[in-house]
């Protein structure tokens, strides 16, 4: 429990870190990747060079500097990162070097304000948070090991199955090399792995939704190649059937959990419609009472990723209803066999059918994306607890 006067000295650094905004973090990763160049083999480089990665770190930092009086109204995106720092095995003592890094930013940043008294409160305030996140990743550790087909670390997986399901996204479905169970998940999850290659310049950790609902045996993720993308062109172009992949257990705050007599509609854009497959193989699998709504965007058909397995559910079951957005169709592409309408997502026609009482609503997709939908629906009257979302890397808020 950090005193008062530590408390009011992290607030006072507010108007400091406002004005230094992300320059003070991508010092901070400047400096760490310099005095500890082994941290590339857990962080996301391609986020670094975004500047996806330094702008979360520093929402992040202020938030906690901002609410130090009440950290509790933080929970919600402590539980995101811990879900994430589990997928990359983080370990208690890197906390250490983290911790390190940050003060000298501060001092090297602010040399006049970083008295003694400022460094000393940041360094309890930084550990009082660092023991939150110690404490809360061990606990996911436990579970995870201690469930049916549970584990700890590295476990080795063969790629079983590699399969095109649009022009840009490949799904592989991957089997534990020891033929053992493997952990149930909830739909919406997804599922980290560790790839290791020379033809890497360094080991990357990657998520990657899961995109088929849990069966004990086998999970499948399906991966969107990245014009730049150096995981992403790598499991596309050197990852192949029989290849062994170290995988961690699956990790994730998003998912979908509701009773069979909810209404769901999954909306999504692009790449971001792998998750709700997962959601939606889980509600037909468990014969699902309630209205379906399936709402996707794409570019074209070529992009229309698992078209024809949704199109296969939706004439199986009543309940289904399915709409789907070209931006661009081709010309050959045929209007409601394949699609409904042309141009980006519009949810204003559909209003009088998504609309239902206790229903609730799972997005994702690009940020501009998601931000739509949920200014669309917000101003619909649906209440924050039935919209659920996920942004894919860096911790970010819509």
């Amino acid at each position: 429990m950090l005193d008062s006067r530590t408390r009011e000295i992290v607030k006072s650094t507010v108007p400091l870190l406002e004005s230094a905004n992300t320059a003070l973090t991508e010092h901070f990763y400047k400096r760490m990747f310099r005095d500890n160049p082994e941290l590339k083999d857990v962080f996301n480089l391609s986020n670094q060079a975004s500047g996806r990665q330094p702008a979360a770190l520093f929402t992040a930092v202020l938030a906690y500097a901002k609410n130090i009086d009440n950290p509790a109204v933080l929970s919600h995106a402590v539980e995101r990162i811990a879900q994430k720092h589990t997928g990359f095995s983080i370990k208690p003592e890197q906390y250490d070097i983290v911790g390190h890094h940050l003060l000298e930013t501060i001092k090297e940043l602010a040399p006049d304000a970083a008295t003694p008294e400022v460094i000393d409160a940041w360094g309890q305030a930084y550990g009082a948070l660092a023991g939150i996140f110690i404490g809360r990743e061990e606990q996911l550790y436990q579970e995870k090991e201690q469930q049916t087909g549970g584990w700890r670390g590295y476990r080795n997986f063969v790629v079983s199955e590699k399969r095109e399901e649009s022009a840009l996204i490949t799904s592989f479905l991957l089997t534990p090399e020891d033929g053992d169970a493997v952990l149930d998940f909830l739909p919406g999850q997804y599922l980290n792995l560790h790839l290791v290659s020379p033809k890497l310049a360094n080991n990357e950790y990657r998520q990657y939704s899961l995109c088929q609902a849990a069966n004990g045996k086998n999970y499948r993720i399906a991966v969107k190649r990245e014009p730049n993308g150096v995981a992403s062109n790598f499991m596309h172009d050197e990852v192949h059937i029989g290849d062994t992949l170290q995988v961690l257990p699956p990790s994730g705050d998003f998912f979908m959990e509701v009773s069979t007599d909810t209404p769901v509609v999954l909306i999504s854009g692009g790449v971001g419609q792998t998750p709700m497959r997962a959601m939606l193989d889980k509600l037909i699998q468990h014969q699902h009472k309630a209205d379906i709504h399936w709402l996707h965007a794409c570019e074209n058909g070529q992009q229309h990723a698992f078209k024809d397995s949704i199109q296969a559910l939706r004439q199986a079951n009543h309940n289904l209803t399915t709409h789907v957005w070209y931006r661009e169709p081709e010309a050959n592409a045929q209007e409601q066999a394949h699609y409904n309408a042309t141009g980006i997502m519009d949810l204003n026609p559909l209003k009088d059918s998504i609309i239902m009482p206790h229903a609730h609503y799972y997005f994702c997709g690009p940020l501009p994306f998601m931000a739509m939908v949920k200014e669309v629906l917000a101003g619909w009257g649906i209440n924050e607890e039935r919209l659920h979302y996920e942004v894919f890397g860096p911790h970010e808020t819509l």
